[in-house]
């Protein structure tokens, strides 16, 4: 066909042949990346590319939202915009011998209530090492892509993913009216040593190791620099889909390669734990080999119903479980051990090590954990030793591998006073730890505090870092958590931060920007980012629905405080909250000055009310504290538990006057007899299916 010149074409020509324009690049693309079999000469790729350029630059009101020229890349943003996931974007349990795998198995089967053998298949594929992702189609076309973030909520990168190739833009075939592909931004071994290479010879500083190649790669305000490094794609899962999907998850990989997409080809179907632990042996001696870094297994459930029954504790699915390698190993010798003080007071013992590579990445200090450990394996100053990367991240020490030589140092002793601000230090009966007693009064907590604070998971304060934080203490600007939203309304104290190394104007600016946008927080983060021992994220969140909003909260706490033992039983009977946050809890609210604290910062903010969890549909347990006592002849325990939440109950460990329905199963104990001294209705296990029938 004679293609009609550029300059012929009116607008009804112009949008037809940037449609197929489109459509031919798009499956160019697809037979050289994916297929590696292109039927097209460079000549005549560039001349398609070429065409849509002119067709796009007369037309420009004709680009279209799957358009070729995205991939090259687009001019600077200022910052990345916020994206709530729909579907939160949750972790994975690890296990790291095939016992656990045994045991990750057995926990499945007892969940769904089958005899030992009688699970269906497993789904066994590479966990690529590199950065989390989510695109979201509509009607086939990309409309969003999304960093992981928090889990909640990420940051948009959809300009930057739009070049990489192996995403396409369009999904081939019948798509569906909504699907948000999950997957795994990364960049093959040869690639990242090609990027480094062009680092060093530019004068730049070389990246660590290709997963941090790929997450500043991804993260360039500028597209255009995203669109010249080699980032690659592998899809596996999915978020929100309209239509919902179903049947089996190897079907589901399927789709995504009919769809145009990059799945993993090493994916394998087990039926066994002994079949899974093979398959990541194999996967784990072809490990050097493949041109991409993995750092495990990933075993999943094949039967997405199955999937859906067994839900999710805390931030991690229980049908899935990521089978890590061994970590690698290496010796070296000890310089010294150090101390650091944690924002909780922790004392940690850190071996300063003779700089040593292990699995690619320069080591120079290495935990130790604690004294015990330290007394245990009898590490000294002088010792050579053997490390290792624990999970291949967190450096830390196996052995002594010289403790038999003469001329060894003296043992260590481990100190009485903090090396901060030299307070005692206590260490609790029954407790490992040594902790600095100076509180508020020691600056490493100080620190630590302010910056869990202003961390992602919490208050998430762009332009303060681990850095700028005791930055900003050291100079007087930021004593407690309160003084950071006074800071941007005092001019003399921005005059001040103006005069500190590295702030400029615009950087001031970004900053009071960031923290104004953080008056308004949900109550889970402001619970978080107080830093009390044992609040991580899931049990902020835990607390936040228990108590709906501040004030009930904070009344809550400082009765718990007093020693009320009816706040104690309230608290008790959230599912979850066990002894040792209760107690972090009551000694937190305990100290006036944490609670003037508290009050200070809770002054400069509007903290949001706790969202009620969604629940499946309308139910008479809505809002209801339901426990369970016996044993249950349908459901197992776990999924008797988390049937009642996904309607809309609180599920509690202990009866009491606040417990609304106790359902009793066979072999009943004490909980029955204190439920009918308390007046709580009893129910029956069919009776609490009755009150969970969706239909």
């Amino acid at each position: 066909m004679t293609e009609l010149a550029v300059d012929a074409l009116d607008e009804a020509a112009a949008r037809a042949e940037l449609e197929r324009l489109a459509r031919a690049i798009a499956e160019a693309d697809r037979r050289y990346y994916q297929d590696a079999r292109p039927d097209l000469t460079d000549a005549q790729y560039d001349e398609l590319r070429r065409r849509n350029q002119a067709i796009e630059q007369r037309f420009p009101a004709l680009v279209r939202a799957d358009s070729p020229s995205h991939r090259v890349g687009a001019p600077p943003v200022t910052a990345f915009g916020k994206v709530v996931h729909t579907v939160p974007m949750l972790s994975l349990d690890n296990a790291m011998t095939p016992e656990e795998i045994d045991e990750f198995v057995a926990r499945v089967r007892r969940f769904l209530k089958r005899p030992e053998g009688a699970l269906d298949d497993f789904v066994c594929e590479p966990k690529i090492d590199g950065l989390s992702c989510s695109l979201r189609y509509e009607d086939g076309v990309l409309v969003r892509a999304a960093t992981r973030g928090d889990g909640t909520t990420g940051e948009d990168v959809t300009r930057n993913v739009r070049t990489i190739d192996d995403v396409p833009v369009r999904l081939h075939g019948q798509a569906p009216k909504v699907i948000e592909v999950r997957g795994e931004v990364y960049m093959e071994r040869a690639a990242f040593a090609r990027l480094n290479e062009e680092q060093e010879e530019a004068g730049e500083l070389p990246f660590a190791n290709p997963r941090n190649a790929s997450a500043g790669s991804l993260r360039q305000l500028d597209s255009r620099i995203t669109a010249r490094r080699p980032l690659r794609f592998f899809a596996y899962g999915w978020g929100e889909a309209d239509p919902p999907v179903a049947g089996r998850y190897s079907e589901f990989l399927e789709r995504l390669r009919g769809w145009g997409l990059v799945v993993n080809p090493l994916t394998a179907i087990c039926r066994t734990a002994e079949e899974m632990v093979a398959h990541q042996a194999k996967i784990g001696a072809e490990r050097p080999n493949l041109p991409y870094e993995i750092d495990g297994v990933v075993d999943k459930i094949d039967e997405i119903a199955l999937q859906e029954r067994l839900g999710f504790v805390g931030r991690a699915p229980r049908w899935a479980i990521a089978h890590k390698f061994p970590a690698e190993q290496a010796r070296t010798r000890v310089r010294d051990i150090t101390i650091q003080v944690g924002r909780t007071g922790a004392l940690t013992p850190v071996a300063e090590l003779e700089p040593v590579n292990v699995g690619g990445v320069t080591v120079s200090r290495a935990t130790l954990h604690n004294e015990d450990f330290i007394k245990a394996k009898d590490i000294r100053a002088g010792d050579q030793v053997l490390i290792q990367r624990a999970g291949d991240v967190i450096p830390q020490v196996v052995e002594v591998t010289d403790a038999e030589r003469t001329g060894r140092s003296d043992p260590y002793v481990f100190p009485r006073l903090c090396p901060i601000c030299q307070s005692h230090v206590d260490r609790l009966e029954g407790e490992v730890v040594w902790r600095c007693t100076g509180g508020l009064v020691c600056p490493a907590q100080v620190a630590g505090r302010l910056q869990l604070l202003v961390g992602r998971d919490a208050f998430d304060i762009e332009g303060l870092g681990k850095k700028q934080v005791p930055q900003l203490i050291e100079a007087g600007l930021l004593h407690q958590p309160a003084d950071l939203f006074v800071l941007p309304r005092n001019q003399e104290s921005l005059e001040k931060l103006g005069q500190l190394e590295g702030w400029g104007k615009r950087k001031i600016d970004n900053l009071v920007k960031s923290i104004e946008a953080r008056r308004t927080i949900p109550l889970h983060r402001f619970i978080l980012g107080l830093g009390i021992r044992f609040t991580g994220e899931v049990n902020a969140k835990l607390l936040a629905r228990a108590y709906g909003s501040f004030s009930a909260w904070r009344d809550g706490m400082l009765k718990l405080a007093a020693g009320d033992a009816e706040e104690l039983a309230r608290l008790d009977d959230v599912d979850r909250v066990g002894n040792a946050l209760i107690g972090a809890l009551a000694a937190f609210f305990a100290e006036p000055h944490n609670v003037k604290a508290v009050d200070d910062l809770a002054a400069q903010l509007t903290i949001e009310d706790a969202a009620a969890p969604a629940t499946a549909t309308t139910s008479p347990l809505s809002g209801k504290v339901v426990i369970f006592t016996g044993t249950l002849e349908t459901l197992g325990r776990a999924e008797a538990k988390a049937r009642a939440e996904r309607f809309g109950a609180k599920v509690g460990s202990s009866v009491s006057k606040n417990t609304d329905y106790l359902v009793v199963g066979a072999d009943a104990g004490s909980k029955a007899a204190k439920a009918q001294a308390l007046g709580v209705q009893t129910i029956t296990e069919q009776e609490f299916l009755e009150l969970t029938d969706r239909r």
